[in-house]
């Protein structure tokens, strides 16, 4: 009986199936095939589609850009491939940007300090043999807080644990006092136009020119509460990889670091170009602010949120791009000082897309094509993966790469970045509005133009 029964089970054709059984039904007749190799990375549209006329595009927005939602809207839409401007509206009115304004930092960064630039964290023997270890800070706000082998948010960060070995090795662990030098930027915490509630809070930290996790009480959360001293935070947290070591400021007293020998340790952020990328990414006020003091460095200007602001419109200006009627108070967006035109929003990220050997395309295409990655995809990543979920944004998911922004005492929502119509055709976009009564609202609207720019073909 029970061998009977063990027959039948086995004749069962889920079983025989599972089993992989000479008499399973779902058998293959033939040889396994070979495996097919993937490869993860984009693929590119296949060339630029048939055009849209200014006309097209005109009727297809004439009403959704008209919504009582949007308030007062400025808006362009270029097409990448020629430059040529296809719709406009308050193109030439300079408005409260937000966080859009990362799209200037971004540029000026790439133009101004390369792809390849590293910012550096170095530690000295204050006094050679004593323990003294004085850490100069090179505005790197990106240092990992995690082990060595754990990313962060910034991936490819350097880790602090790192910079404490080499001075471990260095000195045979003879550290007693760490003191941290940080006259790379000046001592300005905010700039001009920013809440007293913006820093610390969850999306900015009080500007140094050193700190674990952009000020992050948690490495790993991007909406985690900031520290409000973050350089003191770092130097605290080094200390504390040696037994016998304190913070001493005093040891600064007196010292020059270029009168020191060679550092005996030194670790160096990601590349510029990949903390453009996560700056804009993760939208991070933060490194944005970092970054835009190195490009006042580069043009020897003072190392301070205005200094910095100056450069960046300095080094578009010196590229050929339009700064009329632009202000800059910051690098983030977080000041509600800003105003920047959405001609020049578009314009920047119409040379970014531009296609090889395109009308449009010159070496500035070369320099700021990586920024394009770093911008947040509809229903994806970033500040964009939790919209285009429903409705006619929908249609605009996975197509639409775009910056956002948001003031709400201001009723600015901004959009700025890129869209692929269904007719393979990119145009480069930025959307802008003021006087908003209701964010959720307005954003909405802006990813239905958005969105309906992918569908329409517009011709």
């Amino acid at each position: 009986m029970l061998v009977v029964a063990v027959g039948i089970t086995l004749a069962l054709p889920a079983v025989s199936n599972r089993l992989g059984l000479p008499w399973a039904p779902n058998l293959p007749k033939g040889d396994e095939p070979e495996p097919i190799a993937v490869t993860r990375q984009l693929q590119p549209i296949g060339g630029q589609g048939d055009a849209p006329t200014p006309s097209g595009v005109q009727q297809a927005l004439e009403g959704l850009a008209s919504s009582d939602a949007l308030g007062s809207l400025s808006g362009t839409v270029v097409d990448a491939a020629t430059g040529e401007t296809l719709w406009s509206q308050g193109e030439n009115k300079a408005v409260t940007p937000a966080s859009a304004t990362k799209i200037l930092t971004a540029a000026a960064a790439l133009l101004e300090l390369g792809p390849d630039m590293r910012l550096s964290t170095k530690a000295y023997e204050a006094v050679p043999g004593r323990g003294g270890i004085l850490v100069k800070a090179g505005g790197d706000v990106t240092l990992s807080s995690l082990p060595k082998g754990e990313e962060s948010l910034h991936r490819g960060a350097a880790h602090l644990d790192d910079l404490a070995q080499q001075i471990d090795e260095a000195t045979d662990g003879n550290v007693r006092a760490i003191a941290l030098e940080q006259s790379v930027f000046t001592t300005d915490e905010t700039a001009q136009g920013w809440a007293n509630e913006d820093a610390p809070s969850t999306y900015a930290a009080p500007l140094a020119p050193i700190m674990l996790d952009g000020g992050r009480r948690d490495p790993l959360d991007d909406k985690s509460e900031r520290f409000g001293d973050p350089a003191s935070r770092m130097v605290e947290q080094l200390a504390g990889k040696f037994a016998a070591a304190e913070v001493d400021p005093d040891l600064t007293k007196g010292v020059e670091v270029e009168d020191l020998p060679e550092p005996i340790a030194e670790v160096q952020s990601a590349p510029m170009e990949r903390l453009v990328q996560q700056m804009l990414q993760l939208s991070d006020n933060t490194l944005a602010e970092a970054i835009q003091h190195h490009i006042a460095i580069a043009k020897g200007r003072e190392p301070s949120f205005e200094g910095g602001a100056k450069a960046t419109l300095q080094v578009l200006r010196e590229h050929g791009f339009d700064v009329s009627g632009v202000t800059l108070h910051d690098g983030s967006g977080l000041s509600v000082d800003n105003r920047i035109t959405t001609k020049l929003l578009s314009e920047v990220v119409a040379v970014a897309a531009a296609p090889d050997g395109g009308a449009s395309a010159d070496e500035r295409t070369a320099a700021l094509r990586s920024l394009l990655a770093g911008l947040p995809v509809a229903g994806g990543t970033g500040t964009l993966a939790g919209r285009y979920t429903e409705g006619t944004p929908e249609q605009g998911r996975g197509w639409v790469r775009a910056k956002t922004g948001t003031i709400s005492s201001t009723g600015t929502n901004a959009l700025t970045g890129q869209v692929v119509t269904v007719d393979g055709r990119v145009l480069a976009f930025s959307l802008i509005t003021s006087d908003a009564d209701n964010t959720e609202e307005a954003r909405d609207a802006l990813d239905t133009i958005a969105a309906t720019l992918r569908r329409c073909g517009c011709r």
